[in-house]
């Protein structure tokens, strides 16, 4: 960072800057873990000296926030895949149900903003098509910082909700429906193939909720990949080539996820495993009604306070999940 050339390119520079980041962050928490550490041990000392109860119950409380943090701590060094260390991209498609499901797919739009938040972590929409009377058709996230990709890896699936239905007059109870994709987004150094013959590419006007950031270009991309039928479209940036070059990344990030699922399916066919791995296999319930839970089916861990989980306190599951999946060797 220190050479004079270091701002020659502003795309590399800044990948340099995220990765100090990320590196700085685990040395600052590694030193306060063992400084928190000598605490506790100069506590432990004094309550066995004179026995004090106050002091013993801040000892207990001190020990339990280190571990917790401990534990956050081996999560992130855990994030060992090639790409757990890059920034996200999520989508959010609601599945059949209308204005009910759109309305869900918002609200989870809010959820994984709310948690990125929480992470210090930076939300860009590259695409956002809004729903005729509440909620969203689709949007697509880029979520920016440390090991997003590796956290939120966890999240990739169906999410069910089964409350009251606010649209609906007679009150009843509906279930919907909302996929969620995650792809690490990647860069130039990534070798997947792209043939300018396979690719059909438009252009058409940009919009976004409320009439909100209305080009008057053809400035929105859409990309399709005639061979996989694989879609991506961007309107982010009021500029036709700077959206062009944002879709072939996320075109990259789809087609590399693609390649990682046909590994997968091999992968389970040869071990005689009877289990879906693509996109449509359910992965979390999220009950309003007639009670307050959110369950994740894949490791049991749930929640009955389903409010927190929608404000984005989604670290438990992940980390239940990633404990689950990752392998140390």
């Amino acid at each position: 960072m220190t050479d004079p050339d270091f701002w020659n390119s502003q795309e590399e520079a800044q990948k340099v800057i995220s990765e100090t980041n990320g590196l700085k962050e685990q040395v600052h928490t590694f030193k306060d873990m063992s400084d928190a550490y000598e605490d506790l041990e100069v506590s432990l000392e004094l309550v066995r000296e004179e026995g004090d109860s106050e002091l013993a119950v801040e000892l207990e409380e001190g020990v339990r926030a280190l571990i917790e943090k401990m534990n956050q701590f081996e999560l992130q060094l855990l994030l060992s895949e090639p790409y757990d260390k890059n920034n996200a991209i999520l989508e959010l498609h609601p599945g059949a149900g209308g204005t009910e499901s759109q309305d869900w797919a918002s609200m989870l739009l809010r959820m994984y903003t709310r948690w990125a938040d929480k992470r210090g972590y930076s939300v860009e929409t590259l695409d956002y098509l809004p729903g005729e009377e509440a909620g969203v058709k689709s949007v697509t996230l880029l979520i920016k910082g440390h090991n997003a990709y590796g956290y939120l890896k966890a999240e990739k699936g169906v999410h069910r909700l089964v409350r009251i239905s606010p649209f609906d007059s007679s009150g009843r109870r509906h279930t919907s429906f909302v996929s969620c994709e995650v792809m690490p987004e990647l860069d130039d150094t990534v070798d997947i193939e792209l043939n300018t013959e396979d690719l059909k590419i438009d252009t058409y006007r940009a919009s976004g909720a409320g009439g909100q950031h209305i080009n008057t270009t053809d400035s929105a991309v859409r990309i399709t990949h005639l061979p996989t039928n694989t879609v991506v479209t961007c309107q982010s940036e009021r500029s036709q080539i700077k959206n062009r070059e944002q879709a072939m990344k996320m075109m990259k990030a789809k087609l590399y996820q693609l390649k990682i699922e046909e590994q997968e399916r091999e992968l389970a066919e040869i071990r005689g495993e009877q289990k879906d791995i693509g996109w449509g296999s359910q992965i979390r319930s999220y009950v309003f009604h007639p009670y307050s839970m959110v369950k994740d089916h894949r490791t049991n861990h749930e929640n009955g306070n389903s409010n927190a989980v929608m404000d984005g306190e989604l670290d438990p599951f992940i980390d239940a999940y990633l404990r689950q999946t990752i392998r140390i060797d």
